[in-house]
């Protein structure tokens, strides 16, 4: 589906509530897309805003990788117009007879956009069991960049991280900037993220996380992973809201959790 209003445009898919374009009135596109991304069905789409949920990364075994959200099929619930310039789209998947062979639980999950001249995105798991059941998860936000080599993340500084390629804990000290293979899970990591690459600064705000991961495959890993150019690491950064290891979301019956990331 496209969206389209006097501040911004977007394209986003029913599979997945996959938000894989958003541009703001005369400005490029501030998500990055794989050129060769598979638009399949079941297939993930490699590039913009993939949802992972209810598990984020291999933390459970009995799931796909960040779980089967993101290559599940959304049902369109409505989409308003706030104002001329700003527009919410309301998706959901609801568990059913696939969800339940590989998550046995009764659940609700929403995303909501609102587009405007920031673009946020509201996350909403309700458990409608009636037993709790634990999430992981994730906006996995690939942001297009001018170059890999251009660019600072700042407001994680002095954070601890866990770098999962060394499977080490470390304290960031200062800014961050990538010049190799990049896998960074942020903690406590609540105040607002800046993303400066050259002339252009992008902000992220997040509410319902406090853990945030940095990645960057780099030129080896690239070549292995699927829907990637050999030089595409180069164009794009992730910079992911989540809940994820101590962060993880514990949801009672009748109960939710709102995930959401502001971005500007």
């Amino acid at each position: 589906m496209e969206i389209k209003n006097n501040n911004a445009s977007v394209k986003i898919a029913l599979q997945g509530a996959h938000i894989y374009e958003y541009k703001r009135k005369g400005e490029e596109d501030l998500l990055w897309l794989s050129d060769i991304s598979d638009f399949e069905e079941g297939k993930a789409i490699r590039g913009g805003i993939p949802i992972c949920w209810p598990s984020f990364g291999m933390n459970n075994a009995s799931l796909p990788q960040h779980g089967f959200a993101r290559t599940s099929m959304f049902e369109h619930i409505y989409t308003k117009e706030i104002d001329v310039g700003t527009t919410q789209v309301l998706l959901r998947l609801a568990d059913n007879a696939s969800t339940r062979k590989l998550w046995n639980h009764k659940f609700e999950l929403d995303v909501m956009f609102t587009i405007s001249s920031t673009l946020k995105i509201e996350l909403k798991t309700t458990n409608l069991d009636t037993k709790d059941f634990t999430i992981t998860q994730a906006l996995h936000s690939y942001f297009s960049i001018s170059d890999i080599r251009n660019i600072k993340i700042k407001g994680l500084e002095n954070k601890l991280y866990f770098d999962a390629l060394q499977e080490k804990n470390f304290l960031q000290k200062g800014i961050i900037e990538i010049n190799e293979e990049f896998d960074n899970v942020y903690q406590e990591a609540n105040e607002e993220i800046v993303l400066e690459d050259n002339s252009k600064k992008v902000h992220l705000k997040s509410l319902g996380s406090s853990s945030v991961v940095v990645w960057n495959p780099w030129v080896e890993k690239t070549k292995r992973m699927s829907a990637m150019k050999e030089d595409d690491y180069k164009n794009f950064v992730c910079i992911e809201t989540a809940n994820a290891f101590e962060d993880f979301k514990l949801i009672k019956p009748k109960e939710s959790h709102t995930l959401s990331v502001e971005i500007r």
